[in-house]
């Protein structure tokens, strides 16, 4: 007997929990729960992860496809493509076109949204015929805006000459081909006005109607509810779309691939082109530095936005 309660556990003490195998710490309680994020994972791996560190080790190599030779030239590639004009005015029109579509896609947005926001007759018909170009491809708007600009058989010239404006040379002058990429960028795709349109909208419905009430009674007309209301409550959201339009715009390829392909010369060249056309030219080494170079840009936006809200946090 007295070996029996030796062996029982104190009143009060929890018996000690059996340690997991090294299958559960590995994977968990439920295994074959793996089986089914198993693609998933896959998929990501193979097309995310593995290129990147794949691009990470062409940066740093010469690699002769014709001669299947390939020798490790360090950071090479980098200095050769910030001596390469061709790179450094991709930069720059990435950057003229990134300043110009930011603010004229986030301000026409806006103006969109607020005039969708009211309550008018076919209201639901307005939403969803803003909401048509953001599922329409950017390729295809491309193509379409190089027939409409077209310098001989566009439509743009035809309605000018009715109006006794002569004729224009669009995408076939480097001046005014980047401000009309500035145009179809503004209405085309995920990055256009639409876009910004639809977040400001669900924003603004999502303000408590008594708050903008309150302050029409208290004396405030249109443009103080929209300073001191309306705008300050948009803060989080202008914050994130300021974020998500200046990556759009930096990362732009698709309207250029549909439409100038870089051209006339190379005064619509953006930085993805340059890539673009890098690794179609077999100049893989060169095209992995530039995609990295924008990489690294792009993760100082983004960490430029992080400190932004957090900032905006630690002050409200």
């Amino acid at each position: 007997m007295s070996t029996v309660f030796a062996q029982a556990p104190r009143a009060g003490v929890a018996a000690a929990a059996p340690r997991p195998s090294w299958r559960q710490r590995v994977f968990g309680e439920t295994p074959s729960a793996w089986l089914y994020i198993l693609p998933a994972v896959v998929i990501i791996v193979g097309l995310a992860i593995v290129p990147v560190f794949w691009s990470l080790l062409l940066s740093v190599q010469d690699k002769d496809p014709i001669a299947e030779t390939t020798k490790y030239v360090g950071l090479d590639n980098y200095r050769s493509i910030f001596d390469d004009p061709a790179f450094t005015g991709a930069v720059r029109h990435t950057l003229i076109y990134t300043a110009l579509f930011v603010p004229l896609s986030i301000g026409g947005g806006l103006g969109l949204a607020l005039l969708l926001n009211r309550r008018v007759r076919f209201i639901g018909l307005y939403r969803t015929l803003a909401f048509v170009p953001v599922v329409i491809s950017a390729t295809v708007q491309g193509v379409l805006f190089s027939f409409i600009f077209d310098d001989q058989f566009g439509v743009a010239n035809s309605l000018l000459d009715r109006i006794g404006i002569g004729p224009q040379p669009f995408f076939a002058d480097g001046g005014q081909a980047l401000l009309l990429l500035v145009v179809a960028g503004l209405w085309a795709g995920t990055s256009c006005v639409s876009f910004c349109a639809v977040v400001y909208l669900a924003a603004l419905q999502d303000i408590p109607r008594e708050l903008v009430e309150a302050a029409s009674i208290d004396g405030a007309r249109r443009a103080g509810v929209l300073r001191h209301v309306i705008l300050p409550a948009l803060a989080p959201v202008s914050i994130f779309l300021l974020l998500w339009q200046t990556v759009q715009g930096i990362q732009l390829f698709d309207l250029v691939y549909g439409s100038t392909s870089g051209g006339p010369g190379q005064s619509t060249y953006v930085v993805v082109y340059y890539v673009y056309r890098s690794i179609r030219d077999s100049a893989y080494g060169t095209g992995a530095a530039a995609s990295y170079v924008l990489a690294g840009g792009l993760l100082v936006i983004s960490l430029s936005g992080i400190a932004l809200h957090r900032l905006r946090e630690r002050r409200a």
